[in-house]
C-alpha cells in the first residue's frame, strides 16, 4: 500500500538542496518542504519511492524561532510551488543557502569552505523583486502559478515577489481565452513592458485589456518568439550601458543583480588593457561589454552564445566597440574551435545543467590566468569545480548571493586560477 497521503510526526534534523528540510522516521529518509530545522511537525506524504518519502508540515508542533508568517496567502502546503521559504526570516533565509551551498561543495567536489550569502539592495523585505514571472493559464483561462512537483495551477491574484512593474501589467486581473501561459516582463530600469503567450492551438486568438501599455509576443512550440505588437523586448540599464533584452531572453530577474554580479566578476578577474577576454554563455552582452571595456581597443572580447535572440541582442548592444566579437553557437564546439586562442582571463555563466565536463576541460586546456564561473545552481557548480581541479585550476575565492529571496536559489561566484600558472604569450 502506498503512503501517499498519510500522516506522521518528525523531528526535522536539517536543510536540503532544493527548498527541503530532511529528518528520518525509521531509518527512512524524509524531505519536508514548509518546516525549518529544528522542528517537530506533523508531515502529510506526497511522494514515495524506494530510498525515501517526500511530504509537507501541514502542522508545526514545535516552530523554530526563525519560522515567521508567511507574507503571501498562496504560500503554503497544497499551494503555490514558487517560494520555498517563505516562512523562514530572511537571516535564515540566507544562512539555509549558505549551509546548502557549503555542503554541495564538500560532498560533490570535496571543498571544505565557509559560505556567506551577501544580501542584494533594494529588496530589504525580500519582495517585489522578480522583473520576469511566468504564470501558468487553467481551463478557465484563470492565470496562476504552479503547485510545487505538480502541473495543477494555484490561482493567484498577485505575486508578491513580482516586481510592480509586473503586477502593474495585471496579467492575473483577466481572463486568458485559448491561452496555456503568459509570462510577464518588466524592465527594472526603465518603463518597457512585454508579455510573451503561449496559445493552446494553432492560432492566438483575442487577448485581453492589460493594466498597462506593454508589447506582445507569441510563443511557438520550441521557444520561438512572433511579434504581435511592439517591440521584441525590453531595455535595462546595468553595468553603464543601455541593454536590448528580447522578452525570451535571459536576464538576472533581480533588479540589482546585474550590477552587483558584473562588480563581482570584473574585481574577481581584474582584467587588463590588450588582454584576451572570453565570455561563455554571454546571453545578451553583460559581462562582454564590461569585459570589452577593460581590455579595452587592444584587447578582445569574444563572446558565445546558443540562444539566437540573445546573440542579436549582444551583438546590438555592443556594436560600438571594435574589440568585441560575439559567436553563435554551442560553447563546447566553439571552444574547439577557439582551441589557438590564447585567453587570458574567462568568465562563464551556464543554465541551471552547468558547463560540464567537455566545456571546463577545453577552457581549462587554454590555462587562462583567472576564471570567474557564476552559477545559479550550486550541485552543478560543485560538479564542474571537482572536474576544474582534475585539470589543475583551484578555487581561490567564492561568494554567493540572495538573488532569489523567498526561493531556494542562491547565485553563486567561484573565481579559480591554475595550479602553476603559465606563462603568458600574445597570439
Amino acid at each position: 500500500m502506498t503512503r501517499v497521503g498519510t500522516e506522521f510526526e518528525l523531528t526535522v534534523d536539517d536543510v536540503a538542496h532544493g527548498g527541503w528540510c530532511v529528518g528520518r522516521r525509521d531509518e527512512q529518509v524524509v524531505f519536508v518542504r514548509h518546516a525549518l530545522p529544528g522542528e517537530r511537525v506533523r508531515v502529510r506524504v506526497t511522494e514515495e519511492t524506494s530510498r525515501f518519502l517526500r511530504g509537507e508540515a501541514v502542522e508545526v508542533l514545535t516552530a523554530s524561532p526563525d519560522r515567521v508568517e508567511a507574507p503571501c496567502p498562496f504560500a503554503g502546503p497544497g499551494k503555490c510551488g514558487g517560494c520555498d521559504w517563505q516562512h523562514a526570516s530572511l537571516e535564515a533565509q540566507r544562512a539555509l543557502k549558505a549551509k546548502v551551498v557549503a555542503d554541495q561543495l564538500r560532498r560533490i567536489a570535496g571543498i571544505d569552505r565557509e559560505v556567506v550569502v551577501e544580501e542584494l539592495p533594494g529588496t530589504p523585505d525580500g519582495l517585489g523583486w522578480r522583473t520576469r514571472v511566468r504564470f501558468a493559464v487553467d481551463a478557465q483561462g484563470r492565470a496562476g502559478l504552479r503547485r510545487h512537483r505538480s502541473h495543477d495551477i494555484e490561482p493567484v491574484d498577485r505575486c508578491l515577489i513580482a516586481h510592480p512593474g509586473v503586477t502593474e501589467l495585471g496579467v492575473t486581473d483577466v481572463t486568458w481565452k485559448g491561452v496555456r501561459d503568459v509570462e510577464a516582463v518588466a524592465s527594472a530600469s526603465c518603463a518597457d513592458r512585454a508579455v510573451v503567450v503561449t496559445p493552446t492551438g494553432a492560432k492566438l486568438g483575442a487577448l485581453p485589456e492589460l493594466g498597462t501599455s506593454s508589447a506582445v509576443l507569441r510563443r511557438f512550440k520550441g521557444g520561438r518568439l512572433q511579434q504581435v505588437r511592439g517591440r521584441r523586448g525590453v531595455r535595462e540599464n546595468a553595468a553603464g550601458r543601455e541593454h536590448r533584452v528580447s522578452a525570451g531572453g535571459f536576464w538576472q530577474v533581480h533588479p540589482a543583480a546585474a550590477d552587483v554580479l558584473t562588480d563581482a566578476v570584473m574585481r574577481a578577474l581584474e582584467p587588463e588593457p590588450g588582454e584576451t577576454a572570453l565570455d561563455l554563455y554571454c546571453g545578451a552582452g553583460l559581462f562582454t561589454g564590461a569585459l570589452a571595456e577593460a581590455v579595452g581597443p587592444e584587447g578582445r572580447a569574444m563572446g558565445v552564445e546558443s540562444g539566437a535572440d540573445a546573440v542579436r541582442d549582444a551583438r546590438y548592444n555592443l556594436k560600438d566597440m571594435e574589440q568585441v566579437r560575439v559567436e553563435h553557437g554551442d560553447v563546447a564546439a566553439q571552444l574547439r574551435e577557439w582551441a589557438d586562442v590564447r585567453a587570458d582571463v574567462v568568465v562563464l555563466d551556464p543554465p541551471r545543467a552547468g558547463a560540464g565536463v567537455e566545456v571546463v576541460r577545453s577552457l581549462a586546456a587554454t590555462r587562462p590566468r583567472r576564471v570567474a564561473y557564476v552559477s545559479c545552481d550550486p550541485a552543478t557548480l560543485a560538479r564542474d569545480l571537482a572536474e576544474f581541479e582534475r585539470a589543475r585550476y583551484r578555487l581561490v575565492d567564492f561568494r554567493a548571493f540572495d538573488a532569489f529571496p523567498m526561493t531556494h536559489h542562491v547565485e553563486c561566484l567561484a573565481v579559480l586560477e591554475p595550479v602553476h600558472p603559465a606563462r603568458r604569450h600574445r597570439d
